[in-house]
């Protein structure tokens, strides 16, 4: 029995030529935009994530290959176009690795060697002075003129939040972070005595981009520590059904008290030894 090819990325970019093939491509790649497929790239982002965070490494490397793929995709859109094409977007992105990094890059050559060495606070000091730069060149000059509309919630309140910082809108430690939180939620319970729908959905909406504030203070990615906080509430109510099963019990038909307790007794197991 012969041995399976060893693809190559030249074999990939052909495969995906051929998928878009006008005559002979397959139906579905043919009809797919780039708006088309920004929900699938988002998709595999996220199982990627996901992959990684369960240590899965053999599914981090399956999930790595179908995040290339919308790469490839996008390249043989653009190629086809005539916006740009695969080897092009190698190049923008070697040309922007070798323009960031100045302190591994000596007179910005891949063989350039920087003989001193730096430290991580001045290397980013040096990558936002870079992107300040690159941001002037593109006629932005305000704080938050590239942050994306499109980033989910959570992140992009974080990037405006250190993009004001950087100009010195800030909280100077946690406290007053915690202060403001607590304003919120008082903003909250006030919005919801007077029963003004629209009040607290704004309020809402304050308290949560003042919790991924307090989360930037406390040098947490917000993102990650909420999917933390999903996954283990997952597992604790997996666990809440397992025990009610049981003992022949269907969570439906448990009362509050009840079902506080069950969860009160995964808790206890969790951090039984």
């Amino acid at each position: 029995m012969e041995p399976k090819p060893s693809y190559s990325l030249e074999d990939l970019l052909r495969i995906m030529e051929r998928l878009r093939d006008p005559e002979k491509g397959c139906p579905w790649d043919q009809a797919q935009t780039f708006q088309s497929i920004v929900p699938s790239t988002l998709e595999e982002c996220y199982e990627l994530a996901a992959a990684i965070e369960a240590e899965d490494y053999s599914h981090v490397e399956d999930e790595l290959g179908d995040v290339l793929f919308q790469v490839v995709f996008y390249a043989q859109l653009g190629r086809e176009q005539a916006l740009f094409d695969f080897p092009m977007v190698v190049h923008r992105l070697a040309d922007k690795l070798l323009r960031r990094h100045p302190h591994v890059f000596a007179d910005g050559q891949i063989e350039g060697v920087v003989d001193e060495r730096t430290d991580t606070a001045k290397v980013k000091e040096r990558w936002e002075s870079i992107k300040a730069v690159e941001r002037e060149e593109r006629d932005q000059h305000g704080a938050l003129d590239d942050v994306p509309n499109t980033l989910p919630a959570l992140p992009r309140a974080q990037k405006l939040q250190k993009r004001a910082a950087r100009v010195g809108f800030d909280w100077s430690s946690t406290a007053p972070v915690l202060e403001k939180l607590q304003e919120e939620v008082t903003e909250l319970q006030e919005a919801l005595a007077r029963d003004d729908a629209s009040a607290v959905e704004e309020e809402f909406g304050d308290l949560l981009f003042t919790v991924v504030n307090l989360g930037r203070h406390l040098k947490l990615d917000a993102e990650s520590a909420l999917r933390k906080g999903n996954s283990k509430f997952e597992a604790r109510f997996r666990a809440l059904e397992a025990q009610a099963k049981a003992r022949g019990q269907a969570l439906e038909s448990l009362d509050a008290e009840a079902l506080d307790q069950l969860w009160e007794s995964v808790k206890t197991q969790e951090s039984a030894p």
